[in-house]
């Protein structure tokens, strides 16, 4: 696959300080530094909770005063999540005099990056972003890609700077690269379920367009891929087409010819069902144009949603066939996967979507982002109700730390009056 191909050796820092470094072939850094135990205390104190622990441990509950807790089978981070973490920590470790940089937020979690910025990392854009620019890097300088990955053209810029560069991307995120390259070279559009302006979209898309004829169209949800299946069937409107789409599509895409043959990929982070139901969607529009004997020719089809998300996504449904009276979705407004965990439970009952204790303003008012593609954080009233006792559900997307959902189960605990139970004293 022509990630694992990119040889292109530019000058690096082969100082002696980096020569014992576990540099790829291409000259990035992509496993970790061999540091985990020096950083493992400073893990655990950034973002350890001794009392999630002992609630997973208490078949996921516990109960204080009159409030019952019930934590999700499975929240918070990630296998990604955890290994961008631990990069990024042994990267200050390794370089305490280096300047060193983040091309955007390492993940999506505000107590993750603000802590990042504490420990002096620069950021290049995104909201943490602190004026410093490409332009800035010189060959002595560090630069984190983060779990989402980078646009392949933006990592040969910063490749042509010297710098050292530490690749955090997620495995899981690797994967759909190397599926849409498959599909590139075999003549197909990768039709990725996501959002065109996600960081991990973008970085898919740019693993198309490296290809010559690479094709891409990136579909947000079903009514989108409901137009999709609509124009392949009828081939109408496609100028109409191609301006409405005209963001999420590669350049010089035509409608008319570009959706004869497609491969189906998805962003690693959206709702599993809604995935499979838009594959399931193009599959059949397909076959109704070409007919089933020759879907083969015109369909590919490789699920790539991340398992930790599925697995959180599964969770919150198992905990919805008996709903708690409120439920709390706990993660960064801007992280995908813990929307769709929000999404999910508001179905069921009134959830909230926090991304830290600090939106728990009050029992009269919390900081919340409504489900929604485009809704903002706002401010809500009246939003803890009276009902005693009460049950509260608890998840966290895959960039939350435990610490984040302990201080909140601290927070309300306290609003009560009530305690929570020392570790070794739950029923």
């Amino acid at each position: 696959m022509a990630y694992l191909l990119i040889e292109d050796r530019l000058p690096m820092d082969r100082s002696l300080d980096t020569q014992d470094l576990p540099f790829s072939k291409d000259g990035i850094i992509r496993r970790p530094l061999g540091l985990k135990g020096e950083i493992l205390g400073e893990l655990e104190s950034d973002f350890h909770s001794d009392l999630v622990l002992k609630i997973r441990e208490n078949d996921h509950r516990m109960t204080a005063g009159e409030l019952e807790f019930r934590l999700a089978r499975n929240f918070g981070f990630c296998y990604g999540v955890d290994k961008a973490i631990d990069m990024a920590y042994e990267t200050r470790r390794r370089f305490p005099d280096r300047e060193i940089y983040l091309t955007t937020e390492i993940i999506h979690n505000p107590r993750v990056n603000n802590r990042l910025v504490q420990m002096g990392m620069h950021f290049l854009s995104g909201q943490y972003a602190d004026g410093s620019i490409i332009d800035d890097i010189t060959s002595g300088d560090v630069v984190l890609i983060p779990a989402f990955g980078d646009h392949i053209d933006f990592i040969k810029r910063l490749k042509e700077t010297g710098c050292i560069l530490v690749d955090t991307t997620c495995g899981s995120v690797v994967h759909v690269w190397k599926r849409v390259e498959k599909y590139a070279m075999e003549g197909f559009t990768a039709v990725i379920h996501g959002k065109h302006w996600h960081e991990e979209t973008i970085a898919t898309c740019s693993h198309v367009s490296m290809f010559e004829e690479g094709r891409y169209l990136v579909i947000l949800n079903k009514s989108q891929a409901e137009e999709v299946c609509r124009f392949i069937r009828t081939t109408e409107d496609a100028d109409a087409m191609q301006a409405r789409y005209r963001k999420s599509a590669s350049p010089g895409f035509e409608f008319t010819k570009d959706l004869e043959r497609i491969g189906v990929a998805n962003q690693t982070t959206m709702l599993a069902s809604e995935s499979q139901e838009i594959g399931r969607m193009l599959r059949d529009a397909l076959t109704d144009r070409h007919g089933e004997e020759n879907i083969s020719n015109h369909y590919r089809s490789f699920g790539t949603i991340c398992s930790a998300t599925q697995e959180n996504q599964d969770a919150v449904i198992e905990m919805m066939e008996d709903p708690p009276d409120i439920m709390l979705v706990v993660g960064g407004f801007n992280s995908s996967n813990t929307a769709h965990l929000a999404k999910i439970a508001g179905q069921h009952c009134p959830s909230w979507h926090v991304d830290d204790v600090d939106c728990l303003i009050s029992p009269g008012e919390i900081r919340h982002r409504p489900p929604g593609m485009d809704n903002k954080p706002r401010l809500d009233r009246g939003w803890w109700p009276g009902k005693r006792p009460l049950r509260i559900g608890l998840t966290a997307g895959a960039s939350t730390p435990n610490r984040v959902i302990g201080e909140i189960i601290e927070r309300l605990t306290g609003w009560e009056g009530a305690e929570c139970p020392l570790p070794g004293t739950f029923a």
